[in-house]
Protein backbone atom coordinates (compact mmCIF):
# COMPACT_ATOMS: atom_id res chain seq x y z
CA UNK A 1 0.00 0.00 0.00
CA UNK A 2 1.27 3.70 -0.88
CA UNK A 3 1.98 5.83 1.99
CA UNK A 4 -1.22 8.26 1.33
CA UNK A 5 -3.64 4.91 1.58
CA UNK A 6 -1.76 4.14 5.00
CA UNK A 7 -2.43 7.66 6.74
CA UNK A 8 -5.72 6.97 5.15
CA UNK A 9 -6.58 4.38 7.04
CA UNK A 10 -4.98 6.14 10.14
CA UNK A 11 -7.35 9.08 10.06
CA UNK A 12 -10.67 7.41 9.34
CA UNK A 13 -9.85 4.90 11.86
CA UNK A 14 -9.97 8.06 13.77
CA UNK A 15 -13.18 9.01 12.49
CA UNK A 16 -14.28 6.05 13.25
CA UNK A 17 -13.33 5.68 16.69
CA UNK A 18 -15.08 9.07 17.55
CA UNK A 19 -18.19 9.05 15.54
CA UNK A 20 -19.37 4.98 16.50
CA UNK A 21 -17.67 5.24 19.96
CA UNK A 22 -21.27 5.55 21.54
CA UNK A 23 -22.12 2.09 19.31
CA UNK A 24 -21.38 -0.28 21.64
CA UNK A 25 -23.95 0.42 24.34
CA UNK A 26 -26.55 2.21 22.81
CA UNK A 27 -28.91 2.39 26.21
CA UNK A 28 -26.03 4.10 28.22
CA UNK A 29 -27.06 7.19 26.13
CA UNK A 30 -30.17 9.19 26.42
CA UNK A 31 -32.92 9.32 23.88
CA UNK A 32 -32.77 13.03 23.11
CA UNK A 33 -28.43 13.13 22.62
CA UNK A 34 -28.46 10.87 19.60
CA UNK A 35 -28.33 12.57 15.56
CA UNK A 36 -27.85 9.45 14.14
CA UNK A 37 -29.35 6.05 14.92
CA UNK A 38 -29.33 2.79 12.49
CA UNK A 39 -30.35 -0.04 14.02
CA UNK A 40 -28.92 -0.26 17.23
CA UNK A 41 -25.84 1.63 16.33
CA UNK A 42 -25.51 5.34 17.80
CA UNK A 43 -23.75 8.87 17.09
CA UNK A 44 -24.43 11.44 19.58
CA UNK A 45 -24.28 14.78 19.29
CA UNK A 46 -20.92 14.87 21.02
CA UNK A 47 -19.78 12.06 19.09
CA UNK A 48 -20.48 14.09 15.63
CA UNK A 49 -18.55 17.48 17.02
CA UNK A 50 -15.86 15.46 17.86
CA UNK A 51 -15.61 13.73 14.12
CA UNK A 52 -16.02 17.06 12.90
CA UNK A 53 -12.66 18.32 14.66
CA UNK A 54 -10.94 15.81 13.15
CA UNK A 55 -12.77 16.40 9.69
CA UNK A 56 -12.26 20.41 9.50
CA UNK A 57 -8.00 19.73 9.79
CA UNK A 58 -8.22 18.13 6.55
CA UNK A 59 -9.98 21.21 4.57
CA UNK A 60 -7.55 24.01 3.22
CA UNK A 61 -7.14 26.87 5.34
CA UNK A 62 -10.12 29.25 5.06
CA UNK A 63 -11.96 27.20 2.96
CA UNK A 64 -14.33 26.44 5.83
CA UNK A 65 -14.97 30.42 7.12
CA UNK A 66 -17.98 30.72 5.74
CA UNK A 67 -21.27 29.59 7.82
CA UNK A 68 -22.78 27.88 3.99
CA UNK A 69 -19.31 26.03 3.80
CA UNK A 70 -19.71 24.90 7.74
CA UNK A 71 -22.98 23.34 6.71
CA UNK A 72 -21.94 21.91 3.90
CA UNK A 73 -19.06 20.53 5.41
CA UNK A 74 -21.22 19.10 8.54
CA UNK A 75 -23.55 17.24 5.55
CA UNK A 76 -21.13 15.91 3.65
CA UNK A 77 -19.83 14.31 7.57
CA UNK A 78 -23.44 13.31 8.57
CA UNK A 79 -23.86 11.33 5.27
CA UNK A 80 -20.84 10.29 5.53
CA UNK A 81 -21.48 8.42 8.66
CA UNK A 82 -25.02 7.56 7.89
CA UNK A 83 -23.56 5.44 5.28
CA UNK A 84 -20.68 3.74 7.59
CA UNK A 85 -23.34 3.15 9.82
CA UNK A 86 -25.33 1.05 7.29
CA UNK A 87 -22.18 -0.75 6.04
CA UNK A 88 -21.43 -1.82 9.33
CA UNK A 89 -25.11 -3.08 9.90
CA UNK A 90 -24.80 -4.75 6.72
CA UNK A 91 -21.68 -6.46 7.45
CA UNK A 92 -22.91 -7.94 10.68
CA UNK A 93 -26.08 -8.87 8.71
CA UNK A 94 -24.04 -11.11 5.79
CA UNK A 95 -21.65 -12.09 9.00
CA UNK A 96 -18.85 -10.17 7.03
CA UNK A 97 -15.80 -9.74 9.61
CA UNK A 98 -12.21 -9.51 9.74
CA UNK A 99 -9.73 -11.39 11.73
CA UNK A 100 -7.15 -10.31 14.39
CA UNK A 101 -4.24 -11.47 12.02
CA UNK A 102 -5.18 -9.60 8.85
CA UNK A 103 -5.53 -6.46 11.32
CA UNK A 104 -2.01 -6.83 12.70
CA UNK A 105 -1.26 -7.19 9.34
CA UNK A 106 -2.24 -4.15 8.16
CA UNK A 107 -1.31 -2.29 10.81
CA UNK A 108 2.42 -3.98 10.78
CA UNK A 109 2.34 -2.44 6.90
CA UNK A 110 0.91 1.36 8.33
CA UNK A 111 4.10 1.24 10.46
CA UNK A 112 6.49 0.07 8.52
CA UNK A 113 6.49 3.62 5.76
CA UNK A 114 5.97 6.15 9.18
CA UNK A 115 9.54 7.41 10.16
CA UNK A 116 10.46 6.45 13.38
CA UNK A 117 7.87 7.14 16.43
CA UNK A 118 5.59 8.94 13.93
CA UNK A 119 2.56 6.84 13.72
CA UNK A 120 2.46 6.50 18.01
CA UNK A 121 2.59 10.82 17.81
CA UNK A 122 -0.10 10.93 15.87
CA UNK A 123 -2.24 9.09 18.36
CA UNK A 124 -0.89 11.12 21.00
CA UNK A 125 -1.61 14.24 18.85
CA UNK A 126 -5.59 13.16 19.12
CA UNK A 127 -4.99 11.47 22.69
CA UNK A 128 -5.95 8.16 21.33
CA UNK A 129 -4.73 5.11 23.07
CA UNK A 130 -3.60 2.34 21.00
CA UNK A 131 -6.17 -0.36 21.54
CA UNK A 132 -9.32 1.78 20.61
CA UNK A 133 -7.54 3.63 17.15
CA UNK A 134 -6.93 -0.70 16.47
CA UNK A 135 -10.66 -1.56 17.09
CA UNK A 136 -11.59 1.76 14.85
CA UNK A 137 -9.40 0.23 12.21
CA UNK A 138 -11.25 -3.06 12.33
CA UNK A 139 -14.27 -1.72 11.90
CA UNK A 140 -13.04 0.50 8.97
CA UNK A 141 -11.35 -2.65 7.41
CA UNK A 142 -14.99 -4.44 7.84
CA UNK A 143 -16.55 -1.58 5.79
CA UNK A 144 -13.68 -2.01 3.06
CA UNK A 145 -14.29 -5.95 2.75
CA UNK A 146 -18.25 -5.40 2.31
CA UNK A 147 -17.47 -3.57 -0.19
CA UNK A 148 -15.24 -5.67 -2.30
CA UNK A 149 -17.13 -8.47 -1.33
CA UNK A 150 -20.28 -7.01 -2.85
CA UNK A 151 -18.87 -4.32 -5.43
CA UNK A 152 -15.50 -4.71 -6.60
CA UNK A 153 -15.76 -8.73 -7.28
CA UNK A 154 -18.47 -8.48 -8.85
CA UNK A 155 -16.80 -5.99 -11.21
CA UNK A 156 -16.18 -7.20 -15.14
CA UNK A 157 -13.54 -5.02 -17.45
CA UNK A 158 -13.87 -6.43 -21.23
CA UNK A 159 -11.71 -5.68 -23.93
CA UNK A 160 -13.96 -3.28 -25.41
CA UNK A 161 -13.40 -1.19 -22.19
CA UNK A 162 -10.08 -1.30 -22.28
CA UNK A 163 -10.15 -0.09 -25.62
CA UNK A 164 -12.81 2.45 -25.29
CA UNK A 165 -10.73 4.01 -22.51
CA UNK A 166 -7.75 4.13 -23.91
CA UNK A 167 -9.12 5.98 -27.06
CA UNK A 168 -10.87 8.68 -24.41
CA UNK A 169 -7.10 8.98 -22.82
CA UNK A 170 -4.66 8.54 -25.81
CA UNK A 171 -3.28 12.15 -25.11
CA UNK A 172 -2.56 10.98 -21.41
CA UNK A 173 -0.54 8.29 -22.19
CA UNK A 174 1.44 9.51 -25.23
CA UNK A 175 1.03 13.32 -25.76
CA UNK A 176 1.55 15.12 -23.07
CA UNK A 177 4.94 16.51 -22.03
CA UNK A 178 6.22 15.06 -18.99
CA UNK A 179 6.40 11.63 -17.39
CA UNK A 180 4.89 8.81 -19.60
CA UNK A 181 3.12 5.85 -18.38
CA UNK A 182 5.34 2.44 -19.24
CA UNK A 183 3.75 0.84 -22.37
CA UNK A 184 4.12 -2.40 -20.69
CA UNK A 185 1.86 -0.97 -17.81
CA UNK A 186 -0.66 0.83 -19.44
CA UNK A 187 -2.99 -1.97 -19.66
CA UNK A 188 -2.78 -2.99 -16.15
CA UNK A 189 -3.28 1.37 -14.96
CA UNK A 190 -6.25 1.14 -17.20
CA UNK A 191 -7.80 -1.79 -15.89
CA UNK A 192 -6.88 -0.58 -12.36
CA UNK A 193 -8.75 2.85 -13.34
CA UNK A 194 -11.64 1.16 -14.65
CA UNK A 195 -12.29 -0.78 -11.76
CA UNK A 196 -12.56 2.32 -9.53
CA UNK A 197 -14.76 3.95 -11.85
CA UNK A 198 -17.04 1.02 -11.72
CA UNK A 199 -16.99 0.31 -8.27
CA UNK A 200 -17.62 3.93 -7.48
CA UNK A 201 -20.42 4.20 -9.53
CA UNK A 202 -22.10 0.93 -8.42
CA UNK A 203 -21.86 2.38 -5.00
CA UNK A 204 -24.01 4.94 -5.62
CA UNK A 205 -27.22 2.77 -6.67
CA UNK A 206 -26.24 0.04 -3.85
CA UNK A 207 -25.77 2.38 -1.08
CA UNK A 208 -28.92 4.28 -2.12
CA UNK A 209 -30.68 0.40 -1.88
CA UNK A 210 -29.30 -0.12 1.58
CA UNK A 211 -30.42 3.39 2.86
CA UNK A 212 -34.28 1.88 1.82
CA UNK A 213 -33.33 -1.20 3.67
CA UNK A 214 -32.10 -0.11 7.02
CA UNK A 215 -33.83 2.26 8.90
CA UNK A 216 -31.87 5.49 9.72
CA UNK A 217 -33.63 8.04 11.86
CA UNK A 218 -31.87 11.51 12.16
CA UNK A 219 -32.65 13.46 15.32
CA UNK A 220 -33.96 16.72 13.16
CA UNK A 221 -34.34 19.31 15.72
CA UNK A 222 -30.92 18.47 17.03
CA UNK A 223 -29.12 18.52 13.66
CA UNK A 224 -30.63 21.79 13.15
CA UNK A 225 -28.89 22.73 16.13
CA UNK A 226 -25.75 21.17 15.60
CA UNK A 227 -25.86 22.21 11.66
CA UNK A 228 -26.52 25.65 12.08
Amino acid sequence: MKIFYKLFLVLTALLLLYALSGCADPEAKHGDEYLIRVGERITTIDDFKRTFEIVKAAYPHNVLKGSACLREARLSLLNQLVEQMIILERAAEQNIGISDSEVEEVIAGIRKDYPEGEFDKTLLEYAISYQSWKRALKKRLIIEKVIAEELEEKVIITPDNISEYYERNYERFFLNSGPKEDPANINEVIVKQLRMEKVEEAYKVWIKKLKENYKVEINRARWEEVAS
